[in-house]
């Protein structure tokens, strides 16, 4: 490469750091994952221990007291899944030496949280009205369709995470009896394989 190559690169390579989120941890992407896994897993046991006394020892519980536990559990997925983000680009972006705070990190998130907001918003319109088999399928459509739109203004891999989700989405809008297991592929699995993905391109 010669020095108008080098020039060129380092040129590309600024405007993309300006224009682009870069700080996004994979790492943080992997352990939101595992949150999801496990979350999802407690609440199929206690759907599972609610509709069948064939094993001994699982507690019976009703319908309400089922949803009480899984909003409570989400909750705690959610917070865990954001503090872990916010950590671990912090700590990213301080071992490259750049500002985590940028105009890019503004537009990346404010691209991102309005679909997911809405969605969440629409998803207790969902719970309200009685509609909990759409539940699954409303938070993986708005968090794919956020992940796409913010996709332009930070690392290229999160457009695909976004089109998995919203075909996870769909998918468990057609078969609402899938929900709990796409919702478990969607938020577990997915950011898994892509956090792992992101972690070893950029973050090592």
């Amino acid at each position: 490469m010669n020095k108008a190559e080098r020039e060129l690169a380092e040129i590309k390579a600024m405007m993309e750091r300006s224009t682009r989120f870069l700080s996004l941890s994979g790492l943080s992407g992997v352990l939101a994952g595992i949150y999801a896994l496990i979350g999802s897993g407690m609440v199929a046991y206690w759907i599972y221990g609610a509709e069948t006394s064939l094993f001994e020892g699982i507690e019976i519980l009703s319908t309400r007291e089922i949803l009480n536990r899984t909003l409570v559990t989400a909750a705690i997925v959610l917070a865990l899944a954001l503090i872990s983000a916010y950590l671990l680009s912090q700590k990213k972006s301080q071992k490259s030496a750049s500002k985590f705070w940028t105009a890019s990190s503004r537009r990346f998130l404010s691209t991102l949280f309005i679909p997911v907001i809405s969605g969440g918003l629409f998803s207790f319109a969902l719970l309200h009205e009685g509609f909990f088999h759409l539940i699954p399928a409303s938070t993986l459509i708005f968090y794919g369709l956020g992940l796409i739109n913010a996709s332009q203004f930070t690392l290229n891999e999160i457009k695909n995470l976004g089109y998995g989700q919203l075909i996870l989405g769909l998918i468990a809008a057609f078969q609402p009896t899938w929900g709990l297991i796409c919702w478990a592929l969607g938020f577990g699995v997915l950011h898994v394989i892509y956090g792992s993905m992101m972690y070893y391109k950029y973050d090592r």
